[in-house]
């Protein structure tokens, strides 16, 4: 007696399909809906925006003053760059070495009140940021930015004078500590993602604390500290009132960053002289907010790029 088997049934068309209830239905829709809506408030700020600067872009240097509209941007571009510049060296390798002694280093009954201390400063407002800035550490700043013009005035970035420690080297820390949180708190998620095995596999073959954390936990977090890094910068791009309430703004373009001479920042600017402006100044002011868009665009763009890079390889 031989025993037959008869081949499986092919599912049927319909029983092969995904059912849908209605709730996957609806969830599908909103999820597309919110997608789409961040584009269309997207293209909604861009088209503000360019309506709005036309006037100053097409405007004489007669009519704008300062030289024109695009050296006036260009000087405020400058100081945006600069302290953001100054933010995110700073700023970026403290946060990630914070991060690192909260997950690898320090003991459990301190790494978790040091991370809330950490996570609490960025719920601080920044206008207390600026108001810190302006009369405890400017002030306290002022002897170290002596010594560094009377000792190291050969060097363009501590040419001096010193008259206050309302400096662009100034609002860069303030801006560095408020995005060390920031940076500090999407590092940290990322280094305790690095799967245990890797880890001990690395202590196994004889490696080092550091050299564990060297080849198998940074590499692991690389593309999560770019990306942490890159909203540290956006948010040091567009700072408002603290840059505006420690910066002593004088004009011009320079790389000296403990004299009286500070170029402004485009979100500065704008806080500053808008309340009192009218007219064209107004054109002037949104196009400067539109050169900061185009900036932040970028900014993010070249994150993607280098994360996506960073990603594959």
């Amino acid at each position: 007696m031989t025993a037959t088997t008869t081949p499986p049934r092919e599912a049927a068309p319909e029983q092969a399909r995904v059912k849908q209830r209605p709730g996957d239905r609806v969830f599908r829709g909103l999820a597309t809906g919110a997608g789409l809506a961040i584009l269309v408030i997207l293209a909604g700020v861009a088209a503000f925006l360019l309506y709005q600067a036309a006037p100053a872009l097409t405007a004489s240097a007669e009519e704008v003053g300062g030289g024109g509209f695009w050296p006036l941007a260009g000087r405020l571009v400058f100081g945006t760059l600069l302290s953001a510049a100054i933010a995110l060296v700073i700023g970026g390798p403290l946060g990630v070495g914070i991060a690192l002694f909260i997950t690898h280093y320090a003991p459990r009954r301190l790494a978790s009140p040091l991370g809330y201390v950490i996570d609490l400063l960025a719920a601080i407002p920044s206008i207390v940021y600026g108001l810190w800035g302006v009369f405890v550490f400017a002030p306290a700043l002022v002897p170290v930015y002596t010594w560094l013009g009377t000792n190291l005035s050969w060097v363009p970035l501590f040419a001096g004078p010193v008259s206050s420690g309302r400096t662009m080297f100034t609002a860069g820390l303030v801006l560095a500590v408020m995005i060390l949180p920031v940076i500090t708190a999407i590092s940290r998620e990322v280094f305790r993602q690095t799967p245990t095995l890797q880890q001990e596999a690395a202590l196994a073959l004889g490696a080092t604390r550091w050299e564990m954390i060297k080849y198998a936990v940074i590499p692991y977090g690389r593309s999560g500290v770019v990306a942490a890094s890159m909203l540290g910068l956006g948010r040091a791009l567009g700072e408002t009132m603290a840059v505006a309430a420690v910066l002593s703004v004088s004009g011009g373009i320079t790389f000296n960053l403990i004299s009286t001479q500070n170029p402004g920042t485009i979100a500065a600017n704008i806080a500053l002289q808008f309340p009192e402006s009218s007219g064209l100044a107004v054109n002037v002011l949104v196009a400067t907010g539109l050169v900061l868009f185009v900036i932040t665009f970028l900014v993010n763009f070249a994150a993607r790029a280098v994360v996506a890079r960073s990603t594959k390889g």
